[in-house]
């Protein structure tokens, strides 16, 4: 399992809390961190254009070769 660790402030969790609504795309661990799924992330993008994460964190940011997303 590949995970990327990309750390964010506190307003852009709360921007990407308000953006991905569906529990299987991102959800929140007990410490605070938000956890995305790559391949749901996927499938969740071709609604929007462009995808919340590249509009919040910046698209030369995220490896889409990994399987999950952690923000921290």
């Amino acid at each position: 399992m590949s995970i990327q660790e990309i750390a964010v402030s506190n307003n852009q969790k709360k921007q990407l809390l308000k953006a991905i609504n569906k529990d299987e795309v991102l959800f929140q661990e007990d410490n605070g961190d938000l956890v995305v799924s790559v391949a749901a992330y996927l499938n969740f993008k071709q609604e929007a254009d462009p995808g919340p994460l590249e509009a919040i964190v910046g698209e030369d940011t995220l490896d889409f070769n990994a399987e999950y997303f952690v923000f921290s």
